[in-house]
């Protein structure tokens, strides 16, 4: 059976490349010292075979074999289109 793979939400910062755009995917932890909550984001490049991403859509990613020398994700599905 294949394993189950990372799934991520996030939102598209870039789309300057073809195929590739950019996520920024944003997480929130309780610093460790401190208590309070701070946020992190992490960015990721994902392949988007037709281009349909643009920049500030809401997109699902999933992880998948490496495509590029940067590249490890794939987009899966956009659950909101910018306004």
């Amino acid at each position: 059976m294949r394993n189950k793979r990372k799934v991520r939400t996030g939102t598209v910062a870039s789309t300057q490349m073809n195929k590739t755009i950019v996520v920024a995917i944003e997480r929130t932890l309780k610093h460790p010292q401190y208590g309070k909550i701070i946020k992190r984001v992490s960015k990721v490049y994902a392949h988007d075979e037709e281009n349909q991403a643009a920049v500030g859509d809401t997109v699902m990613v999933m992880e998948t074999k490496p495509i590029s020398k940067t590249k490890r994700w794939r987009l899966t599905k956009i659950l909101e289109k910018a306004k």
